[in-house]
């Protein structure tokens, strides 16, 4: 059991007393087995309470199986009477958009309609209702099969030639009214899941649309585009829809989904024989293909050496070489992986990438010499995907700034540059060494010109100079896997940097810092200062140690010095000598009493910023008409089966962690204003070993709320814990969040830890006992015109229910001449994102 779920302190676990409040359960990942029958039981359930589903299901492969479809779609005289196109249309009958839902084009065809029939229909049947559902079913496959074959007979007429291509074509197949149908279910999901919904129901059509091209493709984006405006339509002015903007991570996800898109459609592509979409005009240059007995022929009637070179990329295909064809999918599949993490290294990689497929594409335009129409077009389809996805990266750009450390950069250089250095080396000099088995004879030179044939896709040998072609066994094993092993290195090393990240800018800093707070400890704020993002100085003898961010040119401390008692006072004027040796301002913000003397006695300036609700709880107790609120949660929370549940979040069961994502992203949505960050922890600072999560679920596995605790360590172990992440549910048990602060108080009483801390409410104050200036007037102000938008008072006041003690934390600074940067710079540390859009939003409600 990690260390994440062991008692905070070694003092002794007391038996709970009868009739005493038990705290919260430990729980741990089930057994593979466990999940296994548990996720096969949940299935099970879910198809019996779907009989709608089971039904149009069985009715499929029943009518395929008895006219013989099941193999290859409809006979031919069968197809004509049930399938849907121009031509059946045309000859009048009028039935086909309808009957055509009965039968699919194959086997593959079955296979995924009834995967997307187990997707979609259970949801469906669940929220929208069986009638409803096979209504918008039925009226999603009329809609898009006619509105899709319109469109195919308004661009054919038009002389389009991609869909004068497909109007011949006719489709069978339930696919289009499910895509409808899962666009209207999107609107009935959490934000987090309808935004990825409806973003995979567009892009799945419009990527077969524009890759593959058939008439169906074309049918099932329509239906798709139709199922969102209805969808849209019969859930207006439902509280549900009122969401915003995505937060961070979340964009992250989408974006990496538009990426793996284009990496998969060439892919998909391959799979048909007679793909036409626009989009494929160039996809051979994405996914290399094997050359036709007629390409080859050709080249061989050109030259002799023409032909040898064609039969080397035939060769390619009958090797384990053929993985190369793969490559440009596979790198943006590894980069999507970083976009998803909000990485900016991978940011930038994925820019270039698409800028050098956009500067490839115009070169082969201009080398085709003549311009014609046709040129003109396939041009400009080829250049709509590399143009799109940079738009989308560029409009993005500001959810990927987490870097990984040059720790981690210089080791994946070392890793890349290394392999590709040794691949090039194998290739020239065992090449040079085996020289009579390339033909012609290979010289050093020769060899250099054929490295990019190495390193590229077959699909651009016929872009790349002369050079010497492998005839003998060396020469075939380094032409075969030269290439090849540095790109499994390259691929695998930049997964890794990706999957594992160092994000801190100093790594060892980090670590010395976290080892620093877990063996002598600090305040209640202080776990913050292990959160990416931060610096660290240290004292001379390294037993303290202040944690800060540079803004403009404010030194912003991340709460007070930690470290060794007797010497966190002189770590203040120590940080104080640092910044002023570098022309920066420093601050201290959201710090004790101690640290504001240690910071009077230099002669600094105050001023309260936030309020700190302490709980202490050896003799916790929810006796007496104070707690009444708390037991009145704790009571129902017990009627209504709901548990509270420790988890470690890394280890939590994927869907637990989904609907944390869920929670928190609907959260995020129905602010509609920038995220907070610097002293507000999100979803990221969830993943760390030494964070409890709590979670409050019902019998049916639903999570209800959930709230993140952070150590607060004295001599080496954690003595009391701190609030940090709080999400609920919207439409869960109201009083969540009361019932998992006690469950927690509970849980950490009987640890024997000494406190609890709530953390610390931004400008609000529960007692001014001190006269105040004019600056702490300018903050009270601030706090009650920002309570309507982030209701910071009103959170103050929820935390009184726990009749905690009250402690002011405080900003100290040097100059208050500095004060305009010092805001400007707290400002851009709380909501490093703020977007004019959102700025505009946050004006207009604070003046509303």
């Amino acid at each position: 059991m990690s260390r994440l779920l062991a008692a905070p302190t070694a003092r002794p676990t007391a038996e709970p007393e009868p009739g005493t409040d038990l705290g919260p359960v430990t729980r741990t990942p089930e057994p593979g087995p466990q999940r296994i029958r548990r996720a096969a039981r949940a299935l099970g359930d879910r198809l019996r309470a779907a009989p709608l589903t089971l039904a149009l299901l069985a009715g499929l492969w029943a009518v395929g199986a008895a006219t013989g479809s099941l193999a290859g779609g409809p006979p031919e005289r069968l197809l004509a009477r049930v399938g849907v196109g121009l031509s059946t249309l045309g000859e009048g009958r009028w039935w086909t958009p309808v009957t055509s839902m009965l039968w699919s084009s194959g086997v593959g065809a079955y296979v995924f309609t009834s995967l997307l029939l187990l997707l979609v229909g259970p949801a469906a049947e669940r929220r929208l209702g069986r009638l409803r559902t096979l209504a918008v079913l039925v009226g999603g496959q009329l809609a898009g099969t006619l509105l899709g074959t319109a469109l195919v007979a308004f661009g054919s007429s038009a002389g389009e030639q991609w869909t004068a291509s497909v109007a011949d074509q006719t489709s069978v197949g339930p696919g289009v009214g499910l895509f409808a149908l899962a666009g209207v279910l999107g609107y009935r999901l959490t934000v987090l899941w309808r935004r990825r919904l409806h973003l995979l129901v567009l892009l799945l059509p419009l990527v077969m649309t524009l890759y593959v091209g058939h008439l169906q493709s074309v049918q099932r984006c329509a239906a798709a585009l139709f199922g969102l405006g209805l969808g849209a339509l019969l859930s207006r002015g439902r509280p549900y829809l009122r969401s915003h903007r995505s937060s961070h991570t979340e964009t992250r996800v989408l974006v990496a989904l538009c990426l793996v898109a284009a990496a998969c459609g060439p892919l998909i592509a391959s799979l048909y024989d007679n793909a036409s979409g626009p989009f494929n005009t160039f996809s051979e240059l994405y996914f290399s293909h094997r050359l036709s007995p007629e390409e080859v022929a050709d080249l061989c009637a050109e030259s002799v050496h023409n032909c040898a070179r064609a039969h080397a990329v035939e060769r390619i295909f009958d090797t384990p070489a053929r993985l190369m064809a793969a490559l440009f999918p596979a790198l943006l599949l590894v980069l999507a992986e970083g976009l998803r993490r909000g990485l900016r290294f991978a940011w930038r990689i994925a820019v270039a990438t698409e800028v050098l497929w956009a500067a490839l594409l115009a070169w082969l335009y201009f080398e085709a010499g003549s311009v014609s129409g046709d040129v003109v077009q396939y041009f400009v389809e080829a250049m709509l995907l590399p143009l799109l996805t940079t738009a989308l990266l560029l409009a993005t750009r500001q959810r990927f700034r987490l870097r990984l450390s040059g720790r981690a950069v210089r080791r994946l250089a070392v890793v890349v540059g290394g392999s590709a250095l040794a691949a090039s080396a194998a290739y020239v000099g065992l090449g040079w060494l085996a020289a009579a088995q390339f033909e012609p004879g290979a010289d050093v030179r020769g060899l250099v010109n054929g490295l990019p044939a190495q390193f590229l896709p077959p699909a651009y040998n016929d872009l790349l100079p002369d050079y010497p072609i492998a005839v003998g066994p060396v020469a075939l094993f380094l032409e075969t896997y030269c290439g090849l092993v540095f790109w499994l290195v390259a691929l695998v090393a930049l997964l890794s940097a990706f999957r594992r990240p160092e994000l801190h800018t100093d790594t060892s800093a980090a670590a010395r810092a976290r080892a620093l707070l877990a063996e002598h400890g600090g305040g209640t704020l202080s776990f913050i200062t292990t959160w990416d993002g931060n610096h660290y100085w240290f004292d001379e003898r390294g037993r303290a140690a202040v944690a800060y961010r540079v803004v403009g040119t404010v030194a912003l401390t991340t709460g007070d010095p930690f470290g060794a008692e007797e010497d966190r006072a002189r770590a203040v004027a120590g940080f104080a000598r640092y910044c002023d040796a570098r022309g920066w301002t420093p601050c201290f913000y959201s710090v004790g009493a101690d640290t504001r003397a240690a910071a009077g006695q230099l002669g600094w300036r105050s001023v309260q910023v936030a309020e700190d609700t302490v709980v202490p709880l050896p003799e916790l107790a929810f006796t007496g008409r104070k707690w009444q609120d708390i037991r009145t949660a704790l009571n129902k929370a017990g009627k209504q089966g709901i548990t509270a549940e420790w988890w470690a979040y890394h280890e939590a069961p994927l869907a637990l962690r989904e609907q944390i994502r869920a929670i928190s992203e609907e959260w995020v949505s129905e602010k509609g204003l920038p995220e907070m960050g610097f002293t507000l922890g999100g979803l990221e600072e969830l993943d760390d070993p030494d964070v409890r999560v709590l979670v409050a679920v019902d019998q049916d596995r639903v999570v209800h709320g959930l709230t993140s605790w952070m150590p607060v360590y004295g001599d080496g172990v954690p003595v009391g814990w701190t609030l940090d992440f709080m999400r609920r549910r919207s439409d869960g048990f109201r009083g969540v969040n009361e019932f998992l602060i006690a469950s927690a108080a509970l849980g950490f009483k009987g640890e024997g830890a000494r406190f609890l801390s709530l953390s610390g409410a931004p400008l609000a104050r529960a007692r001014q006992d001190e006269e105040p200036t004019g600056l702490q007037r300018t903050l009270d102000w601030m706090g009650k015109a920002l309570e309507p938008v982030y209701g910071f008072r009103s959170l103050l006041a929820f935390k009184a229910k726990f009749q905690p003690e009250y402690r002011p934390m405080y900003m100290a600074y040097p100059d208050p001449a500095a004060l305009p940067g010092i805001t400007r710079a707290i400002g851009k540390a709380y909501l490093p994102h703020l977007t004019a859009a959102q700025g505009v939003r946050l004006m207009r409600k604070l003046s509303g």
